[in-house]
């Protein structure tokens, strides 16, 4: 029974003998490699260009649309009427309405255009919704 024992080598002496035959070796490099895509797309926050050129353009507009609406507040609380204006603009219930008299009133109108930023108009409703 001892040269049973004997006889059979160690899973560490298999391991060092194991020659892989060059199919095994492709394919294992194949598994591995698609194992790492699917892992980096899925976990990793890995991201197309596509996807990736998306995201940019969505955030430059979310930021273009805040700091249109941050002139926009400016430019209404620096109206020399400004106290009748938004004592005028808080008596329309309608946010649509509201906004429709920001940029009819030219402060969302950005330096430089012709037409009024929507996103900035937004904006600008809500921060002057908010104001006492």
């Amino acid at each position: 029974m001892s040269d049973q024992v004997a006889a059979k080598p160690t899973l560490s002496r298999r391991i060092e003998g194991y020659q892989p035959s060059k199919t095994v070796l492709f394919w294992s490099c194949v598994v591995v490699a698609i194992a790492t895509i699917v892992v980096g797309f899925s976990w990793g926050g890995w991201v197309t260009g596509g996807s990736s050129r998306a995201a940019v353009i969505a955030a430059g507009e979310t930021a273009r649309g805040q700091l249109a609406s941050a002139i926009c507040v400016e430019r209404f609380n620096a109206a020399p009427d400004a106290a009748a204006k938004l004592m005028e603009f808080k008596a329309i219930s309608s946010g649509y309405a509201q906004r429709q008299f920001v940029e009819a009133g030219g402060w969302a109108t950005m330096p430089g255009e012709t037409t009024p930023n929507s996103a900035g108009a937004s904006g600008c409703v809500t921060a002057l919704g908010s104001q006492s």
